[in-house]
């Protein structure tokens, strides 16, 4: 994101939310977890909000063996008969568990949405000591955690199949899920969905160069000129991309019509779900992942699947220029599947669901929930 061109609040969020890594890893591990007491009135009320009351309704958060590492899940739902969403967040390692307060609790009226921390990220950062979890960082294992997650949720909430709705980063994630294992799902929903990632970085790149020289923006003219051609046959370095990514980010790429995002970032200092030491492990977790995941994810293209063996759903933020949709939308009009539909956000960039909750609301019950019958 951008909040101003070269401060340390833009690079923290794009550390925690994007492929880029303009922070400095070893500054981010040694932040002092600051003391958020004062805000825990405010939080009060936050959870209070979130209390699920209704007779038949469910409200758990809690820790299971998932891939040999305990793993984080929060469930709400006032209903446990509605159909399950399982939510892939993105990242890596930026859980939407502490944000979900923002959007969420309509969702739980018609369904049971599952929020999964996922290895080394939020909550379940502190479960297993960062050395053990760092060799296990490959996106095979992510998607095998993620079927393990389904697979829990049928037995624990005694439903047949879930649905699949993933985030940027989660999306690499469930779209492989849903490919390795469709037996478990009812539909695959993909928000900023990632096709290939070489592709967007070049899309976003000429979005930023693009609008730098329109509003004669003469220091982001000279960065993103000083890398170009992006990515070309050079290699994306931590350098390269977060220069790549900044001006983009900054011209509406990331949340549509601003040029910040603070609303997003400073979500977890109200999140009734966590501590002041959970956190902190979102920076922590991005410190830990980011590197052996960048590499693998830059390899990532799904433009070869041309048949996907369940419902997908893409919903497309009109203005996003963090995972550029034109790659989305082309795969999605050539892709054969059960059932495919694209839902564009005419006001939204890369963050949808913060960012038009309601259409988001409504386009899950009139069309996904009926996938789930």
């Amino acid at each position: 994101m951008a909040i101003a061109p070269g401060s340390h609040g833009r690079l923290r969020g794009v550390v925690s939310l994007l492929l880029a890594l303009g922070m400095s890893w070893s500054a981010a591990a040694a932040e002092v977890c600051p003391d958020t007491a004062a805000l825990e009135p405010a939080r009060a009320v936050v959870r209070d909000l979130q209390r699920i009351s209704t007779p038949n309704g469910i409200q758990e958060q809690y820790a299971t063996p998932i891939g040999g590492v305990p793993q984080w899940l929060t469930i709400h739902g006032e209903d446990r008969a509605n159909p399950v969403i399982l939510f892939v967040h993105g990242g890596p390692a930026s859980p939407v568990t502490p944000s979900l307060w923002q959007f969420q609790r309509p969702l739980e009226e018609y369904f049971t949405v599952v929020d999964w921390d996922q290895r080394g990220a939020g909550k379940t950062y502190a479960e297993a000591p960062p050395e053990t979890i760092a060799p296990t960082l490959t996106i095979d294992r992510y998607v095998d955690d993620a079927i393990e997650v389904a697979e829990h949720l049928r037995a624990h909430l005694g439903q047949r199949k879930v649905i699949l709705m993933a985030h940027s980063w989660g999306t690499i994630v469930a779209m492989q899920a849903a490919l390795k294992r469709p037996d478990l799902f009812h539909a695959y929903v993909g928000i900023g969905q990632i096709i290939n990632q070489v592709e967007n970085e070049k899309i976003s790149f000429e979005y930023g160069l693009a609008q730098a020289r329109a509003h004669g923006n003469t220091q982001a003219i000279a960065e993103l000129e000083a890398i170009a051609p992006y990515p070309g046959n050079t290699p994306i370095t931590r350098e390269r991309i977060i220069t790549a990514r900044t001006w983009p980010q900054y011209y509406g790429g990331l949340t549509a019509y601003r040029d910040d995002s603070k609303y997003y970032f400073g979500a977890a200092k109200l999140s009734p779900d966590y501590t002041d030491a959970d956190r902190c492990n979102i920076d922590k977790g991005s410190v830990l992942s980011l590197g052996p995941l960048l590499p693998q994810m830059l390899k990532v293209d799904f433009t070869p699947i041309t048949r996907f063996p369940i419902p997908v759903v893409m919903f497309m933020g009109r203005h996003d220029y963090t995972t550029p949709t034109a790659p989305t939308e082309r795969w999605l009009n050539n892709v054969d599947a059960p059932f495919k539909q694209g839902v564009w956000f005419e006001h939204s960039a890369h963050m949808v669901p913060w960012e038009e909750p309601g259409k988001t609301l409504l386009s899950l019950v009139n069309i996904v929930r009926p996938l789930a019958r």
